[in-house]
């Protein structure tokens, strides 16, 4: 449909009632919706891969593993530990406030949610953040993307079968809705997206004060880096599945590969050989490989290509008319590169050389960047890895792997600075869709007047008390 303003806020509005009734407080209900979720992804699976070959070209075991699965995943992780997560922390009130001996915490929901999702993962990424929000209590209208509208269609009538808008809705439309939606006083907003889209949802949000979840992209997008003691083969074969996965339409995807000179050239051949080994010669020839979301999308990476056509060492082919981008291997690129500069978003791959010996510069220069959303690391020195890792500000990221971290069950996943801020999956998500609210159980007996005035000498009694319970 064609949302107006006046569309928009009678259901804002209508959430606002279904909210107020109380209804979701419950936790075994929220069980309840989550369980029908479930149900309801089970049963739109075909309908849901269709629409994600449909808008991305995926094939169906990528479509289930990347999207489908992956949400069922993140339902059944909120369905086992939503009655922990909720149930109210008890802490001693301690001596400063004696006679008060009990105060709890409640996780308390923020009440209407905006879910602003995006087109590469269009079912995950808007499902994953509703599983948070029904487990936190709230109610939900998910602003789904205009570019991968089959999706976004196939996510409305699923929903609308499962829930009654004035709990859960979706709603269609491009940015001109997206604004529309922003401009309504929801308690809590959840974006995932590109940077420069999350400025202007952080601006709207502000003008009501609005608590903000960014999961963003970064900048500058996300760096690999192999050094010279990595499995050239072990290393390859990952970065390859990575760089072919959704045609590199990932906001965890390796955006630049930073190798060690004393290696880069056998790395290359290994890089190649895997990704011919997992695609074929011309993976825009192979029916399972995704294509790029729109004609933008593909005209940015031929614009790239054709930038650096002298330094393309492996790909290249593209198809107009299927939108398929073959994965693209650029070498060699510096640092300092504006390709490198700028998140890519697309199966392009630059290949930065570094001498090993000059790694803490290369690391500088990354640090002095702004930060990504993911890193990643290929070496055989793991304590050096990880002092890495301990020491960058990055979202969150793998040594000797790449993008699984975000399916460890119990860890949350984020960005910071210009890749995002809050968190979400599990408990993490549960976290983010509710605020804890302290509430101190008073006593009507044995109340001293330790805090009234009057105070008496600095040496007095009150004094003394004040230093011993504060110290």
């Amino acid at each position: 449909m064609s949302w107006t303003e006046q569309d928009i806020q009678a259901l804002a509005a209508s959430q606002r009632r279904f909210f107020a009734s109380g209804q979701t407080l419950d936790v075994g209900w929220r069980i309840r919706q989550l369980k029908t979720l479930k149900q309801a992804v089970l049963r739109w699976r075909p309908r849901l891969e269709k629409a994600l070959h449909q808008d991305l070209g995926r094939a169906p075991a990528e479509a289930y593993f990347c999207d489908i699965g992956s949400s069922v995943a993140e339902i059944n992780e909120c369905i086992r530990g939503l009655r922990r997560w909720a149930r109210p922390e008890t802490h001693f009130s301690g001596l400063t406030c004696f006679p008060s001996l009990i105060t709890h915490v409640y996780k308390m929901p923020y009440g209407t949610t905006l879910i602003i999702s995006p087109f590469n993962f269009p079912i995950l990424l808007s499902l994953g953040a509703l599983a948070a929000a029904i487990s936190g209590g709230n109610t939900a209208v998910i602003k789904a993307s205009s570019k991968s509208p089959h999706c976004t269609e196939a996510l409305q009538q699923m929903l609308a079968e499962a829930f009654p808008s004035d709990y859960i809705a979706v709603v269609d439309g491009g940015h001109d809705v997206a604004d529309l939606c922003l401009a309504q006083r929801f308690d809590k907003i959840f974006y995932t997206g590109s940077p420069q889209v999350g400025r202007h949802v952080l601006s709207s949000a502000a003008e009501n004060l609005t608590p903000v979840g960014l999961e963003l992209g970064g900048e500058t997008g996300n760096w690999c880096i192999v050094r010279a003691d990595a499995d050239l083969k072990d290393a390859a074969r990952k970065i390859a599945f990575f760089k072919l996965c959704n045609a590199g339409q990932i906001c965890i995807d390796i955006n630049q590969v930073a190798v060690a000179e004393e290696v880069a050239d056998a790395f290359l051949q290994e890089l190649k050989a895997a990704f011919t080994a997992q695609i074929g010669p011309n993976a825009t020839e192979n029916d399972e490989y995704p294509r790029m979301v729109s004609k933008a999308a593909w005209d940015r990476c031929r614009d790239w290509a054709r930038h650096y056509f002298n330094r393309i060492v492996y790909g290249g082919q593209a198809d107009s008319t299927t939108l398929k981008f073959a994965p693209t291997v650029i070498y060699p690129v510096g640092a300092d590169e504006e390709i490198v500069k700028h998140e890519l978003f697309g199966p392009l791959l630059p290949v930065v050389p570094y001498p090993d010996r000059e790694i803490d510069a290369l690391l500088d220069t990354i640090a002095g960047r702004e930060h990504g959303l993911a890193l990643y690391l290929f070496t055989r020195d793991v304590p050096w890895a990880k002092r890495v890792m301990a020491t960058q500000q990055y979202g969150g990221g793998c040594i000797n792997e790449v993008c699984l971290h975000i399916m460890v069950k119990g860890v949350p996943f984020n960005g910071v600075g210009h890749s995002g801020m809050g968190a979400y999956h599990g408990e993490w998500g549960f976290r983010e869709f509710t605020h804890p609210s302290t509430v101190l159980i008073g006593s009507r007996h044995f109340n001293m007047p330790l805090r009234e005035h009057p105070y008496g000498d600095a040496g007095g009694w009150k004094m003394r008390l004040l230093e011993l319970f504060e110290r």
